[in-house]
C-alpha cells in the first residue's frame, strides 16, 4: 500500500477529507506536537481535534507498520523461491497483521513438526495422493503399502497413512482461510468458562466467588469481566476455558476438503479432526482470548484516561491556606500547612488513636495550627485512620478561633510521589510522611500542579490498570496528561518541572532548564525570553510558547492563548474595537470584552487574510486573559462535621463528590468513610449505555440512600430522585451481585461484575427487572415519605 492508498484509507475510516489527512500527516511527520496541531494548526487540518488527530496518529502508524510487515514478508517467501502472484496479491491486499500473519505461516521456519518428519520418509506424494481423492475403488492401505520402508522407519502401511495424514494436517492447519473461519466462529459462538482452583491463596480468592462456576457466551462477555478472569487465573484461583464449536467448525474444513466420495474419506476426517484440536484449536483460542482481552484492556484504559481526565480538571481551590493531613495509627497522623501559593509554613505530627490524653493533644495542635496560620481548609487523607482523623477534625472546627472546613482527599499516589526523586528534590529535609501531608494540602489547592509529579497509573481512577497492558497505559494516560496542562495552560514563572514537561514541546531535561533559568535570573518577563534557555530552539519554542502563560510581563499578549507568531493579527482585532494591548490588564477588560463579542469571526478573517478558526480563538482569547478553563466547573464539596457509616438511613438524600467512574456505576464520596456504589440501574430514569455518559470524576451530584450494608461496609445509592417521566420505564441492568461489592479504584475493591442472573434468557429478565423496579421504587416512596414525617 503507497503513502496515498493509506491516506485514502484514513480518510474513509475517519471520515475525513484526503486534503485533511494528508496536512495532518505532514505536520506529524514535520515534528509537531498533537496540543500544537490541534490548537494552531485549525486551517490546515480543517479543525480536526485532538482526539481525531491521535487516533490519526496511531492508525498511521500500524498502517506503516502493516506495510512494513507485508514488505518484510514478500521477501522472505520471495528468497524462498515460493511466491506466486496469488500469494503476493493477497498478501498485499490483506488489511490486518493477522492476515499477514496467516498467509505467512506455511512458509515461516518452524521447530521439528511430525509433517516435516513424515516428509523427511518420503510420504509426500502420499498426502497429496490422499488430498486429490482420485481414487473411488481399493483401499488406503493399499495404496500405502508401496510406501513402507523399515530404512525410514516405515515399518508398515498404517505408519505411512499416519505419516501422510500428519502432514495433510499441517497443510489445513496452515490454511489461511480456514484459521480466518475458525477464529471468527470461536468469537461468535465460544462460550468461557471458569471454576475455582484449589492452588491460590484462598483469602484471596474468596474475591472471585462468583466465577467459582461461571460461564458465558463470549460475545456478551464484558471487559472488566474478561479482566477479572485474567486476574483469577494468574493468581491461580479460577480454572479458566474456553470452549469453540468444535463440531461445526471440523464440518466445515471438512466441507471445503473433501470434494466427494472417495477412499480417502475416512483418513482425511481423521487428519482434518487431527487438524483442529492439536494444531488449530490451541493457537486460534490463543489469538482469540488475546484479541478479547486486548478490547478489554483498550476498553479499560479509554476508562482511566476519561476518569483522570476530569480528575485533573478538577478546579483549583485558590487564595486558601491549607493543613494537609496524612493519616495513621502508630506513627502517627503527619500534618503539613501550606499558604495560597503551596509553600510549606510549618509541619508537625500528632496521635489521635493511641488514648484520650494524646487526642487531647493532637486536637490542641489543630487548633493552634488552625488559628496560628489561618488555616482555611484542612485536607484529610482517605488511607488508613482517615475516619477516625475526620472525627477529631470535625470535633475541632467549632473550637478554633479561625473558621475553617474540611474536605477528604484522595491520596491515591501521594506515597508513590513522597518516594520519588522529584519530592526528595523538593524537600530533602522532609520524611516520606511529611512529603505525603505536603502532596495532600497541595493536591486540594491545585489537582493537576500536584498529580503531574505521580506516575498516572498511580492515581486510582481506573479499573484494573493493574492488569492492562503497562506501556500502552502509560502512552495513553501521557497523552491525557499533555492534553489537559496543554488545555489549561501553564504559568511559566511558577509551574514546576514536573509540570513544564508535559507543555508541548518541552522535554524533561528542557523543563528542568527552564527552572534552573528562573531560579538564576528572576522571573521570566516574556515568552521570547525562552529563547535563552539552554536547549530551547526555535522549533521547542514555536511547539510551547502558546500554551505557557507570564502575569505581568512586559507583553500583556503573553498571558493570553494567543501564540506570538498570531500577535499581528491579535493587534489588528483590537484596534478594530478601538483598543490596545494595555486593556487586557487593569479595570477595562469588561468594556473590551463587550466590544469582541459583537465581531463576526469571518468578516475579520476575510479583512485580515487570516484562517476563520484562529480569529475565532484569537478574540475568545482576548474575551479571557489569564483565564483558567476549570474555574468554570463546580468546587469541590466542604465539611464542617462528620458522617459516620451508622448515621446512614435508607432515603436520606445528600450531596456527593463522584470519586470513580466503572463500568457497573459510580463511586461516590458522601463524607463518611466508605464511598456509596451508584450502579448503573440507578444512575437515570433513562436507558444509560455506559456510567460515563452521566457522570464524570470530580462531579458534584444528589444522590439517595436506598442500602446500608453495616457488616460489609458497603453503601447502596441512586441518583434517580423524583418520579420518571410518565413515558419513561426504568432501564439497565440489574446489580449482580458481584458488582456490589465495588471494583479497584474505589474504595472497596472487587474482581469485577456479573452473575448468573444475567445469564437467563432477555424476555425473562426483563419482566423480573420492572417488577423489581416498580416494587423497589414504591418501597423507597413510602421510606421517604416516612421518613419526612419523622
Amino acid at each position: 500500500m503507497s503513502h496515498d492508498a493509506i491516506h485514502v484509507r484514513l480518510a474513509r475510516e475517519m471520515g475525513l477529507t484526503i486534503a485533511q489527512v494528508e496536512r495532518c500527516v505532514a505536520l506529524l511527520d514535520e515534528g509537531n506536537t498533537v496540543p500544537f496541531i490541534a490548537r494552531y494548526r485549525k486551517e490546515a487540518t480543517g479543525e480536526m481535534d485532538e482526539t481525531q488527530i491521535r487516533t490519526l496518529q496511531e492508525r498511521l502508524a500500524y498502517l506503516r507498520n502493516l506495510e512494513a510487515e507485508k514488505e518484510k514478508v514478500l521477501r522472505v517467501i520471495g528468497e524462498q523461491g515460493k511466491l506466486t502472484p496469488e500469494l503476493e496479491q493477497a498478501i498485499r491486499q490483506a488489511e490486518k497483521l493477522q492476515e499477514v500473519e496467516d498467509l505467512y505461516r506455511p512458509f515461516r521456519p518452524k521447530r521439528r513438526t511430525r509433517a516435516m518428519i513424515a516428509r523427511e520418509r518420503g510420504l509426500e506424494p502420499l498426502a497429496q495422493q490422499m488430498l486429490a481423492q482420485a481414487e473411488k475403488t481399493g483401499s488406503p492401505e493399499e495404496i500405502a503399502a508401496a510406501y513402507v520402508n523399515p530404512e525410514l522407519q516405515v515399518e508398515s502401511p498404517e505408519d505411512a497413512l499416519a505419516g501422510a495424514r500428519d502432514i495433510v494436517a499441517e497443510i489445513v492447519s496452515d490454511d489461511a482461510a480456514v484459521r480466518k473461519m475458525a477464529r471468527e466462529l470461536t468469537a461468535a459462538r465460544g462460550v468461557v468458562k471458569s471454576v475455582a482452583s484449589e492452588k491460590g491463596d484462598p483469602e484471596k480468592a474468596q474475591e472471585f466467588e462468583m466465577y467459582f462456576d461461571f460461564q458465558e457466551p463470549l460475545r456478551t462477555l464484558p471487559p472488566h469481566r474478561v479482566l477479572a478472569l485474567n486476574r483469577g487465573r494468574r493468581l491461580e484461583c479460577l480454572k479458566v476455558t474456553l470452549e469453540a464449536p468444535a463440531d461445526e467448525i471440523i464440518a466445515r474444513i471438512e466441507r471445503q476438503y473433501i470434494t466427494g466420495r472417495s477412499i480417502w474419506e475416512n483418513q482425511l476426517r481423521e487428519a482434518i479432526a487431527d487438524a483442529y484440536r492439536r494444531l488449530i484449536a490451541p493457537s486460534v483460542e490463543t489469538e482469540v482470548h488475546g484479541e478479547l482481552t486486548e478490547k478489554a484492556e483498550e476498553h479499560a484504559i479509554r476508562l482511566f484516561a476519561v476518569n483522570l481526565r476530569n480528575l485533573l480538571l478538577q478546579p483549583p481551590i485558590k487564595g486558601l491556606t491549607v493543613m494537609g493531613i496524612d493519616p495513621g495509627y502508630r506513627t502517627g497522623c503527619k500534618l503539613a500547612v501550606v499558604d495560597e501559593t503551596g509553600k510549606v509554613l510549618e509541619t508537625g505530627v500528632i496521635y489521635v488513636t493511641l488514648g484520650e490524653r494524646q487526642r487531647q493533644q493532637g486536637e490542641e495542635v489543630l487548633i493552634r495550627l488552625v488559628d496560628k496560620h489561618k488555616v482555611d481548609l484542612i485536607a484529610i487523607g482517605n488511607g488508613t485512620a482517615s475516619r477516625e482523623t475526620e472525627q477529631v477534625v470535625a470535633s475541632v472546627i467549632p473550637r478554633c478561633s479561625h473558621p475553617t472546613a474540611y474536605i477528604i482527599v484522595s491520596e491515591a499516589g501521594a506515597s508513590v510521589y513522597s518516594a520519588s526523586k522529584v519530592a526528595q528534590e523538593e524537600f530533602p529535609d522532609f520524611d516520606v510522611t511529611q512529603r505525603s501531608a505536603v502532596s495532600i494540602a497541595r493536591r486540594a489547592q491545585d489537582p493537576l500542579a500536584e498529580l503531574v509529579k505521580i506516575d498516572p497509573k498511580s492515581i486510582g481512577v481506573g479499573l484494573y490498570q493493574h492488569d492492562v497492558d503497562q506501556k500502552r497505559l502509560a502512552e495513553q494516560l501521557g497523552a491525557v496528561v499533555e492534553s489537559v496542562v496543554n488545555a489549561v495552560g501553564v504559568d511559566l514563572n511558577t509551574a514546576s518541572p514536573s509540570l513544564l514537561q508535559y507543555v508541548a514541546g518541552i522535554k524533561a531535561s528542557v523543563a528542568r532548564a527552564i527552572v534552573e533559568y528562573r531560579e538564576k535570573n528572576g522571573k521570566f518577563r516574556s515568552r521570547k525570553e525562552l529563547l535563552k534557555v539552554a536547549g530551547l530552539g526555535p522549533k521547542a519554542f514555536e511547539q510551547c510558547a502558546g500554551f505557557l502563560r507570564v502575569t505581568d510581563g512586559v507583553e500583556p499578549l503573553d498571558n493570553t492563548a494567543v501564540h506570538p507568531e498570531s500577535y499581528a493579527v491579535a493587534e489588528a482585532i483590537l484596534r478594530a474595537v478601538g483598543a490596545t494591548r494595555e486593556q487586557l490588564i487593569g479595570h477595562g477588560q469588561a468594556g473590551l470584552r463587550d466590544a469582541l463579542k459583537r465581531l463576526s469571526p469571518e468578516k475579520v478573517a476575510a479583512e485580515l487574510g487570516a484562517g476563520v478558526p484562529t480569529v475565532r480563538d484569537i478574540i475568545e482569547a482576548l474575551q479571557k486573559p489569564g483565564r483558567d478553563p476549570r474555574d468554570e466547573l463546580p468546587k469541590p464539596i466542604f465539611h464542617t462535621e462528620v458522617l459516620k457509616i451508622e448515621d446512614l438511613k435508607v432515603g436520606m438524600e445528600l450531596m456527593g463528590t463522584v470519586r470513580n467512574v466503572v463500568d457497573f456505576g459510580a463511586f461516590v464520596d458522601i463524607g463518611v468513610h466508605e464511598d456509596g456504589l451508584v450502579h448503573i440501574s440507578q444512575l437515570s430514569h433513562k436507558y444509560v449505555k455506559h456510567p460515563s455518559d452521566v457522570v464524570a470524576v470530580g462531579d458534584i451530584v444528589r444522590v439517595r440512600v436506598i442500602e446500608v450494608d453495616l457488616k460489609r461496609q458497603r453503601i447502596g445509592l441512586t441518583m434517580k430522585l423524583g418520579d420518571p417521566p410518565a413515558e419513561e420505564r426504568p432501564a439497565g441492568p440489574r446489580p449482580a451481585s458481584g458488582e456490589r461489592r465495588g471494583a479497584p479504584g474505589g474504595r472497596r475493591g472487587a474482581p469485577g461484575a456479573g452473575g448468573s442472573g444475567e445469564r437467563r434468557s432477555s424476555a425473562r429478565l426483563e419482566e423480573q427487572l420492572e417488577a423489581r423496579q416498580t416494587s423497589l421504587e414504591q418501597q423507597l416512596k413510602a421510606l421517604q415519605n416516612k421518613f419526612k414525617r419523622l
